[in-house]
């Protein structure tokens, strides 16, 4: 009998799952909005979703990441670097790799707004000769690379490679809700070859399963999570659908079909879509979207932003993404979101000029739809209708 419950609580102590609360705040562009200074940025910043996702030039001295992708980004973390540890926000992001911070050598006024790590502060920092760069509108965030142990949750992992930003020019991230971020994609497209948190983690022995999951609440105040080394099935229904990745760098999937009313409005061949947390619309090729956006009555506002009639999402039909078979249907509800006064489009367009083929970005309105696992394991995806 003892052995039995030694056996048991061996079980239980090996099924931990690490979960790490995420809230919602704000938005980069309704900061920007609210100051009076979006029009004034988007005049000077061509934003283009795409490039996030488009292969970098092999001959790129100094590696980069667009960082403009995340103008709509509202769900962050709160993770801490160093011994003792200080505190970050970040965007927990499945569309990129590397772990970067703000720093105290820098001194933009970017920088100045945000929490900075002090490497002098920490008793377990090496620092290397390796620089990064991410770059941003019209400027970028320089620094360079070090390693300390990263807190998240209750994962200590120890020896971790990221980011200390030593410049951080222009207005882009002064206005972010962000200190930093930590990318969860594969190792693949990870700058300067760091290996990135999650694979940290697993390789470290710090998590029970080689896969993390993400919960993303239509709550505005809580609720949300990403859980690490395990799957809570308390936050979906029904079964989880396993989706097989076609690319391991991004978490990018085969889609089948996406369909409106019945009606085929885009990917008719099949197309390629990535599921990013670090995206909050859904994006696709500018036409096929564009189509979108007249199909629901979209008009855009001295913003910028594509203004629904709020009353419309009673009526309009379901998105309806067919992935590996199975029909995943996102709602009016889910696609037009309420801001304050106004109703806005869900769906923004992107420039994939040179990008072989139709690619959709999935972002966090799918992903409020379906609970997502994220499965380094068997390299797939598991979708299952968000409890």
């Amino acid at each position: 009998m003892k052995w039995l419950l030694l056996l048991g609580l061996l079980a239980l102590s090996e099924c931990i799952i690490h979960k790490v609360p995420l809230v919602r705040k704000k938005s980069l562009r309704k900061n920007l909005i609210e100051k009076g200074l979006l029009k004034d940025y988007l005049k000077t910043h061509t934003l283009n979703l795409a490039t996030k996702y488009l292969p970098k030039a092999a001959f790129d001295s100094v590696p980069t990441e667009s960082l403009e992708n995340y103008l709509d980004t509202e769900y962050f973390g709160t993770i801490s670097i160093g011994t003792p540890p200080q505190d970050f926000t970040v965007i927990f992001d499945t569309g990129s790799s590397n772990l970067w911070v703000p720093s105290v050598y820098c001194s933009s006024a970017a920088c100045s707004v945000h929490n900075q790590f002090n490497p002098e502060d920490s008793s377990t920092f090496q620092a290397t000769s390796e620089s990064l760069s991410i770059t941003y509108g019209t400027g970028s965030m320089t620094g360079f690379l070090g390693y300390d142990t990263v807190n998240v949750g209750n994962i200590e992992d120890t020896n971790q490679i990221f980011g200390l930003s030593e410049s951080e020019p222009g207005s882009f991230l002064y206005y972010a809700p962000f200190d930093g971020i930590l990318g969860l994609a594969y190792p693949s497209i990870s700058a300067s070859d760091a290996t990135p948190v999650f694979d940290n983690m697993w390789n470290e022995g710090l998590v029970s399963e080689d896969l993390f999951s993400v919960y993303l609440s239509s709550d505005d105040d809580s609720g949300s999570v990403v859980m690490f080394g395990g799957v809570d099935s308390s936050y979906y229904t029904g079964s989880l659908n396993w989706v097989p990745v076609s690319y391991e760098g991004y978490w990018q999937i085969t889609v089948d079909s996406i369909t409106m009313d019945g009606e085929t409005i885009a990917c008719a061949d099949g197309c390629q879509a990535i599921v990013d947390t670090g995206t909050s619309l859904l994006a696709g090729p500018t036409s096929a979207i564009s189509n979108i956006q007249s199909y629901i009555g979209a008009s855009e506002n001295s913003d910028g932003e594509m203004i629904v009639s709020c009353s419309s999402m009673y009526s309009l039909p379901n998105i309806v993404f067919t992935i590996n078979g199975v029909q995943y249907p996102v709602p009016a509800s889910a696609y037009i979101l309420e801001e304050d006064d106004a109703c806005i489009s869900g769906f923004e367009g992107m420039n994939l000029d040179t990008y072989t083929g139709e690619l959709w970005i999935l972002g966090d309105v799918f992903i409020r739809q379906y609970f997502t696992v994220f499965d380094r394991a068997n390299n797939q995806l598991g979708l299952a209708a968000a409890a």
